[in-house]
């Protein structure tokens, strides 16, 4: 049978022409990622990475960001500023060249930057494309240089001097209004800009770097992160709260073929590692060859310094790299005139020559520090000593746990499984108690949805080793549920669900089965957090009936909002009752409020600073009971609803 195919009109007129920065506002999440809150945070960072690369290249001291009452974004830095003279090529100045083209800066070669972070020259035509407007001021020469752009990158009028200032005053100001076209929000949030502010004055040691809120009439000075200390400080700021098995810092660097390179660590009690690197201010959240050199030279180190003092006998097994890396804060800050990151998101190092620097530096240093240092050198190597053979002992735990709690019926008598073996669209509920559990056996869908109650309180990990907790009967449920494993033998593609939902109630105890399973969650299962996977249920406070109508609200704001709404001989008759628990809500009510795809409300719990996560586990849910009492004390006048 011959085939009959509709001819389409296919020339040269149905190629499209992206010019300039078109293609930008045509696909802005190519150039910044997402265009919702995270992507407009992202316009602040290319400024101001623009800003850290004149500081980089020693030219700059003082960054200054400020949110304008109009939600614009100013940027002041007082380096070299950009030139202002006619660029060769585009036959336009410069400011306007680094501000309309694509892949314009002095990034590429030559000497205008021996490291930046930003590579690809996009970082201030991108802010341009996906603006209202910018304008820039350049400070050069004893002139001020003005520009301004609208309506996604077009010049108004081309570079021109509007006023003088004295010669030694450099730099360059950039104030921009994103394009509420482009952008879900148009909103700075203060404190997502002060978190990766006082990240880059760490990784900076000795600039100053500011933020002011002029929405906040009462923040005239605006905060000021500067810390000669560097990466130093930023180990004591992120051991805040915990306790320190060694008082000093220990700060390593070296520089080899102009790549910069420094490790700053400090152990404490805690059972948790936090290593974080960073490449030219890049956070490398997938590491790379400078953070393995790293750890590869710290197992080594510590293993060769136990047995030669015959801490670790003959016969001992050596300690692992996870055993080392028990209670340990690490900052891996690397700066590198090329590297090669792998990955759109630059999350990754990918240059070979980095690891072997980075092993050298931190062994040479390291084996210094620990011959140095006898007594903090042994407090090192017993902590590790205990890592190994907690380590042990929960890879016994653990054997028991496959064989016996698959097996059991005891198992499955807990876990109301669904009928879909597909994690795509499997989800679990893991609820508070048995009654609720039973509601909400009945109330959901089967196929899909499998229901986990929880008898009691889980243990609290952040002051258990993985052994202890393992030893934990609710604790082994969960891991067996999951399907991942735990520990070294982890495995996010065996989840088994691709929801993992808590489900408890709306009060003071389901609240502290949250942090519980979120504790757990974050310190045993942190991929999961980070893959998404992870959300709290948002079950109705308030049930309100008139006539025949049922409807249920999230809080006491919802609840008189919707008051407002009804006619008021209505809303006098209505009758509002607060729902004091899951376990009270028959299995229609469940379904209808909490577990129906089409109607319940679900947060999705996310770790969008590690660090900030890190702090608030170990201050609330740690052995420190000074830190825990003064949140408490700090923040007790904001409760609300406390059931008493």
């Amino acid at each position: 049978m011959e085939e009959i195919r509709e001819e389409q009109h296919y020339d040269a007129s149905d190629i499209q022409v992206l010019e300039g920065l078109e293609a930008v506002r045509k696909r802005p999440g190519m150039y910044i990622g997402t265009t919702d809150i995270k992507g407009l945070h992202h316009l602040v960072w290319e400024i101001v990475d623009n800003a850290i690369d004149e500081a980089l290249a020693g030219y700059c001291d003082d960054i200054e960001v400020i949110i304008n009452k109009d939600n614009s974004i100013t940027v002041k830095d007082d380096g070299r500023g950009i030139p202002v003279d006619v660029h060769p090529k585009t036959k336009m100045s410069t400011v306007e060249t680094v501000y309309t083209v694509l892949h314009a800066g002095g990034k590429f070669g030559g000497g205008g930057y021996k490291v930046s972070g930003g590579l690809h020259g996009v970082g201030a035509s991108v802010v341009n494309a996906l603006s209202k407007w910018v304008e820039v001021k350049v400070y050069k020469n004893g002139k001020i240089h003005f520009v301004r752009f609208e309506n996604g990158g077009h010049v108004v009028e081309p570079l021109k001097v509007i006023g003088e200032c004295s010669e030694e005053r450099t730099g360059t100001t950039v104030t921009f209004k994103p394009d509420g076209d482009i952008f879900d929000s148009e909103v700075y949030d203060y404190e997502t800009l002060k978190v990766r502010i006082r990240e880059l004055a760490f990784l900076n040691k000795g600039l100053a770097l500011t933020l002011r809120d002029d929405r906040d009439d009462e923040d005239t000075t605006g905060e000021k992160f500067l810390y000669e200390g560097g990466i130093s400080e930023y180990v004591r700021f992120i051991n805040q709260g915990k306790t320190p098995i060694q008082e000093a810092i220990i700060h390593l660097s070296g520089e080899e073929d102009n790549v910069m390179f420094e490790v700053a660590m400090q152990y404490n009690s805690g059972y948790s590692e936090n290593i974080y690197s960073f490449v030219n201010n890049i956070n490398t959240h997938d590491g790379g060859t400078h953070e393995e050199g790293v750890k590869r030279a710290l197992t080594r180190v510590i293993n060769a310094y136990a047995r030669k003092n015959n801490i670790l006998k003959e016969k001992d097994e050596s300690l692992t790299g996870d055993d080392v890396k028990e209670g340990l804060t690490m900052i891996v800050s690397c700066k590198h005139p090329n590297p090669q990151f792998e990955g759109q998101t630059k999350g990754r190092l990918g240059n070979s020559e980095v690891r072997k620097l980075a092993d050298n530096v931190f062994s040479q240093g390291f084996e210094r520090f620990l011959l140095e240092n006898p007594e903090e050198a042994k407090t090192i190597v017993n902590k590790a000593m205990l890592a190994c053979r907690a380590r042990n002992a929960a890879r016994k735990a653990r054997e028991i746990t496959r064989k016996s709690d698959l097996a059991t019926t005891n198992f499955f008598g807990k876990l109301s499984d669904c009928k879909s073996k597909d994690p795509k669209v499997s989800e679990i509920f893991i609820v508070e108690g048995d009654s609720a559990g039973g509601s909400a056996k009945k109330g959901r869908d089967s196929m899909t949805q499998a229901i986990l109650p929880l008898r009691g309180k889980i243990l609290n990990v952040e002051k258990a080793r993985l052994d202890k907790a393992l030893s934990n009967e609710e604790i082994r449920t969960i891991i067996t549920a999951f399907g991942t494993g735990i520990g070294e033998e982890f495995d996010l593609s065996k989840l088994r669900y691709d929801k993992i939902i808590i489900m408890t109630d709306a009060d003071v105890d389901g609240s502290h089965i949250r942090v519980l399973l979120l504790t757990l969650f974050y310190r045993f299962f942190k991929p999961i957090v980070e893959a998404g996977h992870v959300y709290a249920a948002q079950p109705p406070l308030f049930r309100i009936m008139h006539g025949k109508t049922r409807k249920y609200v999230l809080n006491d704001a919802e609840k008189e909002a919707y008051l407002q709404s009804l006619p008021e001989n209505v809303r006098n008759r209505a009758e509002i009752a607060r729902m004091k628990g899951l376990g009270e809500m028959d299995a229609e009510e469940l379904n209808e409020t909490t577990m129906d795809i089409e109607k319940r409300i679900l947060r999705k719990i996310t770790v969008d600073d590690c660090v900030a996560a890190d702090a608030i586990f170990s201050k609330l849910m740690g052995d420190e009971v000074e830190p825990r009492r003064n949140f408490i004390e700090e923040n007790a006048r904001f409760v609300q609803n406390l059931d008493v």
